[in-house]
């Protein structure tokens, strides 16, 4: 199954909708006519259609009615009143994606109180310059090709992986509050730079592209990280001694305890709910 033909509307046009939005039109996945949206603040509206053409419902069950996808682009807090909003507008011919975290599909069936075709996603926040990471979760009572349509959508904004639901909380914990781990480093490495005599700009443009660069290749070269690491330190020379700082201030178990709070906070998150 694919998109093109489809009608998606986006109920929340904030940043990750208008990311999600500017992939599908940059990838030429559907027509701007083809996009619907709707947000509780009409200057954003406004805003999103003067720059991307798209279409503005009057409200959101009116959305619903119009379009074959519906991704649910609001914050946990306030995504039960809006699905209640919606509920009667939706029926089983209409695909539901939500990228709320936190919430499962099985409180979102609860909510709707209806059968639905339920998609729940967790993106990160590098989809709004198109390099993002989705995680999409298996579901039951999906149809075929469900799956193939959030791939799709998804991919426009970055790459995308496929799991079980079980594991999304994992996937907070590392994607979607890795941007928040990865801007502490760039930061510490800017201020490494500045106290060594680097002015600001310059340590920040190199701090930020060595990790863009980085990462870069290690996604297309496939190396593993330690390979990288060992490409770079010469014995003896200026990396190693820096590792062997990092590895004194424990980086390893610092970052894999910060995932796995982060993923913990998720579920109890989740469990508030």
């Amino acid at each position: 199954m694919t998109i093109k033909g489809q009608k998606i509307g986006f109920v929340g046009a904030g940043n990750m909708g208008e990311a999600m939005i500017k992939g599908l039109l940059t990838a030429n996945l559907v027509p701007p006519e083809a996009v619907y949206a709707t947000d509780v603040r009409l200057e954003r509206l406004k805003e999103i259609d003067r720059q991307y053409g798209i279409r503005i419902a009057a409200d959101n069950p009116e959305l619903v009615r119009h379009v074959d996808v519906v991704i649910m682009a609001v914050k946990p807090q306030i995504i039960e009143p809006v699905l209640k909003e919606i509920a009667h507008a939706l029926t089983r011919q209409k695909l539901l994606i939500s990228i709320a975290a936190g919430v499962t599909t099985a409180k979102l069936r609860t909510v709707l109180g209806k059968e639905a075709r339920l998609i729940r996603v967790m993106p990160n926040t590098p989809a709004l310059v198109l390099a993002g990471v989705t995680a999409i979760a298996k579901a039951e009572g999906l149809e075929p090709g469900d799956l193939d349509t959030a791939r799709e959508i998804f991919s426009a904004v970055g790459r995308v992986v496929v799991l079980e639901e079980g594991l999304l909380d994992a996937v907070t914990g590392l994607s979607g509050s890795g941007p928040a781990y990865v801007a502490l480093v760039i930061e510490s490495l800017a201020d490494g730079g500045v106290k060594m005599g680097l002015d600001r700009i310059t340590a920040m443009t190199l701090a930020t592209q060595t990790v863009l660069g980085a990462a870069k290749l290690l996604l297309e070269t496939g190396l593993h990280p330690g390979a990288l690491k060992d490409m770079v330190s010469s014995p003896g020379g200026t990396s190693i001694a820096g590792i062997a700082a990092l590895e004194e201030g424990g980086i390893r178990t610092t970052f894999i305890t910060a995932v796995e709070r982060a993923t913990q906070r998720s579920r109890e998150l989740g469990m508030l709910r």
